[in-house]
């Protein structure tokens, strides 16, 4: 029987590639280093056993397979591999210390220490087990595969696409090469990204994400963001995230700003926040940072390149200022009108750290503002008070304090200068003198 075997091999023809319609495996040994034995348990049927080594393949395809021992059943139609399993598919490169091919429906279940490649993008998983359901014509056309017991999985888009996204949960299920769920305290990490969530969802087919069960994602490329929600989206692009969107319960948090709403949208580009969009019902957008403060029915915030460059808030809007961060209550400026638009430049404070400053708002619509103006002469006199109203209001500033307000359609308002300090009392007369001891 094992000269038949070793014939067989040997008159054997170049294995041809797999054509990708995926053919049944018929197996075939092309090797055995050491014993061999057959049993017929039921006449048709025949279980082979091979030891010290095995090398075989699968008959027209481009599929091997070797381990240290294999036992095949003919009735099950089964094949166990033992000691240092390793599989070579046209997509799949698997290492394993022990597996299971069943050819009945092209399914491979391997265990312990498992290493399964994808061949065509170069995505590793490593884990305890794997459930490999094999792409075979009138079975299914695209290949299946499932891990437990929290595997790992580096996720690329190819073999040079670089930096892979980690990925580790309780379970995971993949579809093709671009399809991935996972469930079980899922995490996502690479060192421009992270997220947390209860269960995943990527779909490269139509470029989408969804991250259920408290999900949070980190923006960690440059300046720092995170965001929270109800549920999380994401939008991708070649394996790159480009937008990300908090539904229900939204918060993001800068290094020095935080903006909540129902529903918040950030466009991301080169790894960085470029844009950020706030709207909702039950939850208007609110944007706090260390001395300002914006809420509206809507915003819209440019970060070009992680630098603040303008908001545009729309609806009720609402804008509060102050000079510092000891600045009492009563020194607070605000603006208000149908919208608001505010321009920042960028400065570097005492420490040499570049933030962005606020050197120009606009409300436009029922404009009101009341702003404090402190006279530079005497920074310890109480500051001049104006309120205006019009159609359109543009508060400009130096610095941390308002340089002017121009007002115009339907303007009024009032101005209210400190009081003065009083002037000494002359009609007292002057205190005596001490005598000279």
């Amino acid at each position: 029987m094992i000269a038949a075997l070793v014939l067989a091999a040997l008159v054997q023809q170049s294995t041809p590639p797999d054509t990708g319609a995926g053919r049944p495996c018929t197996l075939v040994i092309d090797s055995i280093g050491g014993t061999y034995r057959q049993t017929v348990p039921t006449p048709g049927d025949t279980n082979r056993y091979a030891g010290g080594g095995v090398l075989a393949h699968c008959e027209g395809a481009g599929s091997v397979l070797s381990a240290d021992s294999v036992a095949m059943s003919a009735r099950e139609r089964r094949v166990n591999l033992v000691g240092h399993v390793r599989i070579r598919d046209t997509t799949l490169a698997l290492d394993a210390n022990f597996a299971s091919y069943f050819l009945r429906d092209e399914r491979l279940e391997a265990h312990n220490n498992v290493v399964a490649v994808n061949r065509r993008s170069g995505s590793v998983l490593r884990g305890p087990n794997l459930t490999y359901y094999r792409a075979a014509k009138g079975l299914r056309d695209t290949v299946e595969m499932y891990a437990t017991q929290r595997p790992t999985v580096e996720y690329r888009q190819a073999g040079d696409s670089g930096e892979p996204y980690i990925i580790v949960g309780d379970r995971l299920r993949f579809k093709g090469d671009d399809r991935v769920w996972a469930g079980g305290r899922v995490t996502v990490d690479r060192s421009d990204f992270a997220s947390r969530s209860d269960s995943m969802m990527l779909d490269e087919t139509r470029g989408v994400g969804v991250l259920v069960g408290q999900p949070r994602v980190e923006g960690k490329s440059g300046k720092t963001y995170t965001l929270v929600g109800t549920r999380i989206e994401l939008g991708l692009a070649q394996r790159e995230v480009r937008v990300v969107k908090a539904l229900g319960r939204g918060k993001a948090t800068g290094d020095d700003w935080s903006l909540t709403a129902d529903t918040i949208h950030l466009r991301v580009d080169a790894r960085k926040l470029q844009q950020a969009f706030a709207w909702g019902d039950s939850s208007r957008p609110y944007a706090v940072s260390s001395l300002h403060t914006i809420r509206a029915d809507s915003l819209a915030i440019d970060t070009p390149g992680e630098v603040l460059t303008e908001s545009r808030a729309f609806g009720q809007a609402l804008s509060t200022a102050k000079r510092d961060s000891a600045s009492p209550a009563a020194d607070i400026d605000w603006i208000a009108g149908d919208s608001l638009t505010a321009r920042f430049v960028q400065e570097k404070d005492s420490t040499g750290r570049e933030h962005s400053r606020l050197q120009q708002i606009h409300a436009r619509g029922s404009a009101r503002a009341l702003t404090h103006h402190f006279d530079d002469r005497d920074t310890t006199a109480a500051p001049a008070i104006n309120y205006s109203r019009g159609q359109q209001i543009a508060v400009a500033l130096n610095g941390a304090k308002v340089d002017r307000v121009v007002v115009a359609g339907r303007a009024d308002g009032v101005h209210l200068e400190p009081r003065p300090v009083a002037p000494p009392d002359t009609t007292k007369p002057p205190p005596a003198a001490k005598p000279k001891p």
